[in-house]
This record gives C-alpha cells, sequence and structure tokens, in this order.
C-alpha cells in the first residue's frame, strides 16, 4: 500500500490505514451522525461542488457534498447526510437525482445547516439584509423585469415585487420570499424601520403627511406582492405593520387633516390585513381588521374606503351567512352610487352573484352575472381604485364558474373555468393557478376522474410556487379525492404520486 495523506489535515497516513483518515481526524469526526463536520474554505472549490452550485440544484449540491475527497475515500452514506436534514433515504435520493427544489425554506435550511457560504448560493438566506441590496432598490437583478415594476417614484425606492425568474433556472426558488422582502423594502429604504418587524425602533413623535402616504404605499406593495405571490409570509408582515402603526398612531401628535388622512390609511392596511388572512386560510383574523376599517373609513367620511372594507366583508362570510353577504355587497353597491366606476360595479355584482349561487336561487345568480357582464363591458376607468385591477374576464369567468360549482352544476362550471385566458399577467397569476385547481374539481364532479388528474398535475409546479394556502387546501383536497377515486388510472395515480412527492420535500 502506497503512502497518501489525509485530505481533511494533510497530514501523512500510516501504510496499513485504509479509512482515508487520520486517527486524530477520525476522532475529531465521530459525531458526524448527528451533525456536518466544520468542513475548510477551500472545500468549496472542490470542482464537483462548484459544477453543482452553478446549476443551481441543491441536490446535486448534497451530492457532490457527500462524495468530497474531504470526507476520506469512502462517500458519507446518504443515511446519514438524511439524518442531518432531517429526511429519510430514499427522500434525499430523490432529491439528489430529482429536479431542483423549489421550496425556500427548505433550500434555505439545507444550505445554512451545511454551512454553505451565502455568496456562493443562487438564493438570498433569512438573515441577510436583503432590503439594503441594490437589487431590490432598483438596481440590477438577476433577472428581467416585468412591465409592470414598480417605477421610482419621490425620492422612495422603486420595489421589484414582479421581478421574473433568472433564465438560467432557479432563480423562482426565492420568488416568494423576494416578494416579502420587496414589500418590506420601501420602509427601510425610507428610513422607517419601526414599522418592520423585529424589535421596534423608535417611532416619531409626530406624524404629518409624509408618514401617511408611507402607510398608504405599504398597501399597494403589500397588493402587488399579494398578487404575484399569495398571502402566506405577506400576512405576518402585515398585521405587525398594522399593529406598529396603530399604536404609534394612539401615541403621537397630528393634525386634523393629517388625522382623517390617517385614519383612512390606517383603514385600508386594516383591509389588506384582512384579505391577506382570508388568502392564507386564517380567516377568524380577519374580520376585526374588516370592522376596524369601517368604523375608521366613517371616522374619516371616506366612503371609497368603507366600500373597500365592505367588498372584502361580504367575501369572508360568503360560505357561512351569504345572507349577510348579499347585504353587505347592496351596501357598498348603495355607498357608492353616483362614483363607482364599471369594475368597482362589476366585482360588487359578481359578489352578490356567487352568494346567491351559495343559497342555492340560480335565477338571482343568472340575473346578477348578467349585470356584472354590461358593467365589465364598459370598460376600465381613470378613477379605479387599485383593489380592483384584478377584475377582468378571467375574474369574471371564474367566479362564474364556482359558483356553477356552489349550484351543483359541474359541467357549467366547466365551461366557464376553461374560459379562462391561459396565459394572465404576472399579477394575476395566482387567481389562474386558483380557478384551474377548481377547474381539476368541476371536472371530477363531472366523473372525468383522468381530466381532472390531470389538469391537477399540470397546475401543481405553479401551486408551490404562489404561495396561498387557500389554493393548496383545495388541491389537497383534489389530491384526496382522486387517491380515493374506484376509477383510477394511470394519470390519477401519476398526480398523486407527483403531489405526495412535493410535499414530502
Amino acid at each position: 500500500m502506497t503512502h497518501s495523506n489525509c485530505p481533511r489535515c494533510g497530514g501523512r497516513l500510516a501504510r496499513d490505514n485504509d479509512s482515508g483518515r487520520c486517527a486524530p481526524c477520525q476522532a475529531a469526526e465521530r459525531d458526524r451522525l448527528s451533525a456536518p463536520p466544520v468542513v475548510p474554505p477551500s472545500f468549496w472549490e472542490h470542482e464537483p461542488v462548484r459544477q453543482a452550485l452553478t446549476e443551481r440544484h441543491l441536490g446535486r449540491v448534497i451530492r457532490a457534498y457527500r462524495c468530497h475527497p474531504y470526507h476520506g475515500r469512502v462517500a458519507l452514506p446518504q443515511t446519514v447526510v438524511a439524518g442531518w436534514l432531517g429526511i429519510t433515504q430514499p427522500q434525499l435520493s430523490r432529491v439528489e437525482n430529482g429536479p431542483p427544489l423549489v421550496y425556500l425554506d427548505r433550500l434555505a435550511h439545507w444550505a445554512k445547516l451545511l454551512c454553505v457560504p451565502a455568496q456562493k448560493l443562487w438564493f438570498r438566506l433569512p438573515d441577510q439584509h436583503c432590503w439594503t441590496d441594490a437589487s431590490l432598490m432598483g438596481g440590477a437583478t438577476d433577472g428581467p423585469h416585468d412591465e409592470d415594476q414598480v417605477p421610482e417614484q419621490g425620492g422612495r425606492a422603486a420595489l421589484a415585487v414582479n421581478v421574473e425568474a433568472p433564465s438560467q433556472g432557479g432563480g423562482a426558488t426565492d420568488r416568494r420570499r423576494f416578494n416579502v422582502l420587496a414589500a418590506l423594502a420601501g420602509l427601510a429604504a425610507g428610513g422607517h424601520t419601526y414599522l418592520l418587524p423585529g424589535p421596534p425602533d423608535r417611532a416619531p413623535g409626530n406624524i404629518g403627511m409624509e408618514q401617511v402616504r408611507l402607510a398608504s404605499s405599504l398597501v399597494d406593495d403589500l397588493r402587488r406582492a399579494d398578487a404575484a405571490a399569495g398571502a402566506d409570509l405577506l400576512c405576518d408582515v402585515a398585521i405587525q405593520a398594522h399593529a406598529r402603526l396603530s399604536t404609534w398612531a394612539a401615541q403621537a401628535t397630528y393634525s386634523r387633516e393629517v388625522g382623517d388622512a390617517l385614519q383612512s390609511a390606517l383603514a385600508d392596511l386594516s383591509i389588506e390585513a384582512a384579505w391577506l388572512a382570508i388568502d392564507a386560510e386564517r380567516r377568524p383574523e380577519a374580520r376585526p381588521y374588516l370592522h376596524e376599517a369601517i368604523t375608521r373609513a366613517r371616522i374619516a367620511d371616506d366612503p371609497r374606503v368603507e366600500v373597500r372594507a365592505l367588498t372584502h366583508l361580504s367575501l369572508l362570510i360568503r360560505e357561512s351567512q351569504p345572507g349577510e353577504s348579499l347585504h353587505c355587497a347592496e351596501a357598498a353597491l348603495r355607498v357608492s352610487a353616483g362614483w363607482a366606476t364599471p369594475r368597482l360595479t362589476t366585482l360588487l355584482h359578481l359578489r352578490r352573484a356567487h352568494a346567491y349561487a351559495v343559497l342555492r336561487d340560480a335565477s338571482a345568480f343568472s340575473r346578477e352575472m348578467s349585470k356584472a357582464r354590461q358593467e365589465l363591458d364598459r370598460g376600465a376607468h381613470d378613477d379605479d381604485q387599485g383593489f380592483v385591477h384584478f377584475v377582468n374576464a378571467q375574474e369574471l369567468n371564474g367566479i362564474e364558474g364556482i359558483s356553477y360549482l356552489a349550484l351543483g352544476r359541474p359541467a357549467r362550471a366547466v365551461q366557464s373555468l376553461r374560459a379562462i385566458p391561459a396565459n394572465p399577467s404576472p399579477g394575476h397569476r395566482r387567481n389562474q393557478v386558483y380557478y384551474a385547481v377548481r377547474l381539476s374539481e368541476a371536472a371530477h364532479r363531472q366523473g372525468d376522474v383522468n381530466e381532472a388528474a390531470r389538469i391537477a398535475l399540470d397546475a401543481l409546479p405553479a401551486v408551490g410556487q404562489i404561495n396561498s394556502k387557500r389554493v393548496t387546501q383545495h388541491l389537497a383536497q383534489m389530491r384526496w379525492n382522486l387517491a380515493a377515486s374506484r376509477h383510477a388510472t394511470k394519470t390519477t395515480r401519476q398526480f398523486v404520486d407527483a403531489y405526495d412527492w412535493a410535499v414530502s420535500l
């Protein structure tokens, strides 16, 4: 046997040493069954590791890590590394040999566990101060900007909440958290860190219009980020900012003019927090925010904010209290009479149509849908409020489709949901995926399990990226429906297996 050196410390190995490690290094790493070893910086320059990092595939990075010469002549077993990662050996095998991971929380956790240098990663770790990075402040980014990106205005940093994934692949992995950090970027850029999650900074003792405009702009940022990525990560951000701003408003001083504007801004933030709670399936948390918003809107004598709150309240209670949902939409129509734009009126008629469907009143449902179509045909208006940006033909067909499901008419539901455009703008992606999952449900209720599985399988990758528990719960129900079907097919089994594999990672 020839002499060789220990790859860990460089020491000379004895002729009869067949482990590939010297005795001190073996002793130093006897606890490797419970935790990864500490590796030198040169470890990450090994060509297979460098190549895997370049490919933006964490599974291949883990495989290159296991097979690194630093560990000796024999690669680390998958069972050992799987134990570090908190998964099973078969799961690790699928991670190493399957498609790249797309869930940032898993990527970040494993990268930190293995101590991969942050500068070598293609995504940002949670403890990095991303909101100070140039790419979040309107500077260069890894990928092309969406046409709806927010321009820089009034000295406030532009928030790239709709940035597309890099063409090299892998950039979509941190898009969901990127949207959250982008929503926070405006606060940090403006020096208003006392509204950020974490230990509170000292807030100014006086509130002026600048701070009111900040609260209003935060709502806009949250709305855009939510449209692109869903609510699960954003909900707590909105709740935290609302709590900070409400506490500050109760303690600070301000003029009567600022006070009215502040009430409206706080009401708007309450509405956004409520909507994010609805989409995150945290519905019990939403109602108090909407009641607060209605109260603040009336104090400020702001009917536009009151109508927004009533519109969201109608949505929130539609399934549990459809009669009250109708009354909320009717009240919103009454308050907005004389100034409502066509798209706002369309939305209110859609709210009433769906509530009538839940009540199984097909005639009233059809009447409200006809009114909604007539209003939508009148087109957009310069006075459209931001919260009605999603009201378009896709939304009308989607509401019609799920209303037909509530009426027990799945064939008509399939017809309406299939009419939804296949390629919506990025800002409407979440709703398009939601309606795709509901189309799968309609096909299943119609008796076409094979088509239901095919639609659900096509939607599965997108569902993992939009971060909306309202959507994921519908897809989970489809998984159980198809798994329990007596008419299992190759496609249904393929979807169930793909779904189970996705949630196991």
